[in-house]
């Protein structure tokens, strides 16, 4: 090296170390030099920490059936095994945005009522008999049901049947939590006294009809869509159209009061591919869980492959490129955090030829 170079190398030391002492008084005053950190902070593309994930339900169940013979429903106040994606341990979140979990009661138990400003919907999976009631309304729940419970409204659950009841719970826990806006309250009873008649939802507001002066709503005041009377639509569509080549026959939850999604934050979706059906390659913002209600799929999720039988789930991250085949005919439950993309300006899909 000559001195010229040697002189250069000095002045770079010299330079690289003024730097590096500016980057720790900087952290003494709580300032951060944005040019280190924008690329993160600002990306070229989504980048989920969620990554595809496949639970199979028969596993879950054991384990889920071995927590019901340790701990009482009402000593947990909920039991449930939450679905914990691998890329986010500990965080109780499914993707990135949402969360889910498989919730068992026994013959005869009571969930204890409660409230919270997290919405949720409950997804039924296995068994008849049990209820779930909300702001003094009960309904029964059969598989496949998707059932609703709006922020801040007091609900509990129990059960008349003879055998375990699972369902799945999906919440914006962890959007709520990120925005600070969580609060629960817990009820003076174990449950709420019923204070309108079964079904009184869905006669006022379930038929195509609305009470005269009754205003919209953020939150679909139907609070239980059966599954037969959804299965029977997304059937009947098979007769008349050809299957979206993304989706395949798909219907969506809706608001009846306003034509939105039935609960403000979480997309709910139930579809249908027929046998030796598939789907073109997708991806959008938003990250989603599919639960196969009926039949067999496989699902082709970033790297990821998976076999899926009746009631298994797959947590599929945001911006995450997948594909769906049927091996028999399938129905399957689909719910996001797509609403809040799309009220926010941010909801973007990608389609595949």
């Amino acid at each position: 090296m000559n001195v010229s170079d040697a002189a250069h190398q000095d002045l770079a030391d010299a330079g690289s170390n003024a730097l590096e002492r500016y980057y720790q008084e900087l952290k003494g005053e709580h300032l951060g030099p944005l040019w280190v950190s924008l690329k993160g902070l600002v990306p070229g593309s989504p980048r989920p920490r969620a990554v595809p994930h496949f639970w199979s339900f028969a596993k879950a169940r054991e384990r889920l059936l071995e927590a019901g013979s340790l701990i009482t429903a009402e000593e947990a106040e909920r039991r449930v095994l939450v679905l914990e994606n691998p890329g986010l341990p500990g965080a109780s979140q499914i993707t990135d945005t949402i969360y889910a979990g498989l919730q068992l009661i026994l013959p005869g138990e009571v969930a204890p009522a409660h409230r919270h400003t997290q919405s949720a919907l409950r997804f039924v999976m296995e068994g008849r008999g049990a209820f779930t009631t909300v702001d003094g309304e009960r309904t029964m729940m059969s598989p496949g049901d998707f059932i609703i419970t709006p922020a801040w409204n007091w609900h509990d659950h129990g059960s008349s049947s003879d055998d375990p009841v699972i369902w799945m719970d999906g919440l914006d826990v962890p959007l709520v939590r990120f925005l600070g806006a969580g609060f629960r309250e817990e009820h003076d009873e174990t449950a709420q006294i019923v204070a309108r008649p079964m079904g009184d939802s869905d006669a006022r507001y379930g038929s195509g009809l609305l009470p005269l002066e009754f205003k919209p709503s953020h939150t679909s005041p139907v609070f239980n869509y059966p599954y037969a009377r959804t299965r029977e639509a997304l059937f009947k569509m098979v007769e008349a159209n050809n299957p979206d080549p993304h989706h395949g026959y798909a219907l969506r939850y809706v608001n009846p009061t306003n034509g939105d999604w039935a609960i403000p934050t979480i997309a709910a979706s139930m579809r249908l591919l027929k046998k030796n059906g598939f789907t073109q390659p997708y991806r959008s913002t938003d990250g989603a869980v599919l639960v196969v209600v009926e039949g067999q799929l496989t699902a082709n999720v970033g790297d990821k492959f998976f076999e899926l039988s009746a009631k298994d789930v797959v947590a599929i991250p945001g911006w995450t490129q997948y594909s769906l085949n049927a091996n028999e005919d399938a129905v399957f439950f689909m719910y996001s955090d797509r609403p809040v993309h799309e009220k926010l300006g941010l909801w973007r899909e990608q389609k595949f030829d």
